[in-house]
């Protein structure tokens, strides 16, 4: 038979294992010292093992109770945030979406893809985190985000993943650089040129840093920076070509006199996708805007 265990006596356990005394877990929780003991009492029996160790510096845990303490935070937190968004179907919200994406694909067509949604789901409530694509990964490996949008030489790492989107890698130039003249360049002769490089985990330095080792290649730095705004206004002054997605690109072109040249290679279309730890099992709304991203992929 299943162990079913008290969502009380788990409170009660994390509170214990928290402050190391069950006597200060007693004034937490309001309950006698007696009844902290005995709930702790029946959650040793039930799992047949202890939990802790008493002695004179108060309760510490044993591995039985680390493994313990490490799943009911679990569960608790997910309760929690299931009678939050229960609460927000009562409020009439209808819904509540965590999303984290690069910065590439929110800069481009993925705010859009937000805003029809909203259209059509006016109730739905978004928190929308700006991440690189390794911190998009461990967020929603981690259960921190719903869903996530990376490019796609970022490692998954087991999560489940649907292409999104493509979007095409071209290289900026400034009006007076040599390449300005040109409309297409290839990618081994643009290495001869020094580059404004982006933030190390970000998708797009991962795609250009294992392009040039492919080349045999290594790329010529000086400076990093951790925007496209930055970057554009680096290469503005000359200071170094960049590698930049078209549609990040096409608002800069006139504001900072830059030059878009096409990289004459297969892989500069670069595929998107959404992660999520299951595309099955996620929430109603979640999944809608899901279904809804994969529907409108250009």
């Amino acid at each position: 038979m299943p162990m079913r265990y008290d969502l009380l006596s788990l409170e009660i356990f994390l509170a214990v294992a928290e402050l190391g005394s069950v006597t200060r877990a007693g004034l937490r929780c309001h309950l006698a010292t007696s009844a902290i003991s005995k709930r702790i009492s029946e959650l040793e029996e039930k799992v047949g093992s202890p939990l802790f160790i008493r002695n004179a510096r108060g309760m510490q845990l044993t591995p039985a109770g680390q493994s313990l303490r490490h799943y009911a935070r679990q569960l608790l937190d997910m309760l929690k945030r299931m009678e939050q968004e229960l609460g927000e179907y009562g409020a009439g919200i209808k819904g509540h979406i965590r999303l984290h994406a690069i910065t590439s694909a929110l800069a481009q067509q993925l705010t859009l893809d937000i805003a029809g949604f909203l259209d059509a789901y006016p109730q739905v409530r978004f928190d929308v985190e700006e991440r690189s694509g390794a911190e998009v990964v461990r967020a929603v490996s981690e259960g921190r985000a719903d869903l996530g949008i990376i490019g796609e030489h970022t490692p998954a790492l087991g999560l489940e993943t649907m292409l999104y989107r493509t979007d095409e890698m071209v290289i900026a130039v400034a009006e007076g650089h040599p390449l300005a003249t040109r409309d297409a360049v290839g990618f081994a002769e643009a290495l001869t040129y020094e580059f404004i490089a982006p933030h190390p985990e970000s998708s797009v330095h991962r795609l250009l840093t294992e392009q040039a080792r492919l080349l045999g290649c290594e790329i010529k730095q000086r400076i990093r920076v951790s925007s496209f705004d930055s970057l554009c206004r680096m290469v503005s002054t000359n200071l170094g070509i960049g590698f930049i997605p078209r549609g990040v690109l096409r608002p800069y072109l006139r504001q900072f006199r830059l030059r878009a040249l096409t990289l004459d290679e297969h892989w500069a279309d670069r595929r998107l996708f959404m992660v999520a730890r299951s595309i099955a099992a996620l929430d109603p709304t979640t999944r809608a805007f899901a279904d809804q991203l994969s529907r409108d992929r250009s």
